[in-house]
């Protein structure tokens, strides 16, 4: 591959976006996943989209989503997985594959307050489930042989929610962002389109 042929750009090998709705959060993942796929002929770049269409405007803002990465980032591929991110992971991860995972805050919704609450078999959702999958997802993330940006929101900035079942999805999507932050190499908050680096090597 001749010199021209790439560009000089440094992927920290796991990155963790945080921010809240429309903070820029999931451009910054974009941009860098242009940049990457800029910097080398050969390299790749999947987003793992674990948003589910739920009801007509949710279909249409998936739909909206879609047409503006193919714009922003084209080449980017598009993987739907709701729930087993750790599979994912372990499946698609390589060392020329930059894998954006969005969001963390979805599949941590699709398990701990699914649409429909039961599953095929009539049984309430475990906390324990989301536990064990928390853990093969971090293992995951760990062994990833592959570059891999997770986006997520930061939602605890505010007062404390009304109702039982809200305060605790806050309470476990702060922990997760906690325990994802601890095995990333490196952590930015995003603010008004603003990146703010909070640990570190920043792309």
């Amino acid at each position: 591959m001749s010199p021209a042929s790439t560009v000089s750009f440094v992927m920290p090998r796991t990155q963790l976006l945080l921010g809240g709705q429309k903070s820029g959060k999931s451009r910054r993942a974009e941009l860098l996943a242009r940049q990457w796929l800029q910097a080398d002929a050969g390299h790749q770049a999947v987003l793992v989209a674990t948003g589910q269409a739920w009801d007509a405007e949710m279909s249409e803002r998936i739909a909206r989503h879609q047409r503006d990465r193919a714009e922003r980032v084209p080449g980017m591929q598009t993987i739907e997985e709701p729930r087993e991110l750790a599979q994912v992971l372990a499946r698609h991860s390589s060392p020329q594959r930059l894998l954006v995972i969005d969001c963390l805050t979805l599949w941590l919704t699709n398990w701990l307050m699914p649409v429909q609450a039961e599953d095929l078999e009539g049984n309430q959702p475990q906390s324990h489930d989301w536990q064990a999958q928390l853990a093969l997802f971090l293992k995951a993330l760990d062994a990833a042989s592959g570059p891999v940006i997770l986006v997520g929101n930061e939602i605890g900035l505010g007062v404390i929610p009304m109702g039982r079942e809200v305060r605790a999805f806050v309470d476990a999507l702060g922990l997760l962002n906690q325990q994802a932050a601890v095995h990333c190499e490196s952590v930015t908050l995003m603010c008004a389109g603003l990146p703010l680096a909070l640990k570190g090597p920043q792309p």
